[in-house]
Order: C-alpha cells, then structure tokens, then sequence
C-alpha cells in the first residue's frame, strides 16, 4: 500500500529580498493559495516563524542571519503580545 502524504508540511515561505540603501528585508508568500481562507493572525505568525527559521539555516551572509534573526525576534514578541 502506497501513502502519498497531500498536506504540504509548510504553508509559508519566506526569502530575503531588497537591496536598496534601506537594507534587506523578509519577504512571504504562500506554498499553497488555500491556506490562506482559513489562518488566524497566530498561526500566520507562527509559520512565519518556521519559514525564517528554516531560511536561516542556509543563509551564509552575516546580514543576512542578523535580518532573519531580528525578524524572528519581532515576530515572536508580536505573538507573545497578542496572546495576552
């Protein structure tokens, strides 16, 4: 018997992007377009969350860890805000 898992494990994907004088920035955007009817604000953050953490795995420029690390940061106090 064949399982053939459907469900993507991520719903979101996150990349660094801008090159301008105002420096890099985090960029998202959907895997799946369905995914996005149904998220509340918490579970957007949290795979926001899970997307810069698994983009700041390969990342190798220090800028961009400082970035993906700032932005992990500002995301999980904005969760930690909310909830309270």
């Amino acid at each position: 018997m064949n399982i053939i898992e459907s469900e993507i494990p991520h719903i979101v994907e996150a990349k660094t992007c801008g090159f301008s004088e105002r420096g890099k920035s985090v960029s998202y955007h959907f895997i799946e377009s369905t995914h996005s009817l149904g998220l509340e604000k918490g579970e957007l953050m949290l795979a926001q969350i899970q997307a810069c953490e698994r983009l700041l795995k390969y990342a190798k420029d220090d800028d961009e860890i400082f970035i993906l690390k700032e932005e992990i940061t500002k995301l999980k106090l904005a969760l930690d805000l909310m909830r309270y």
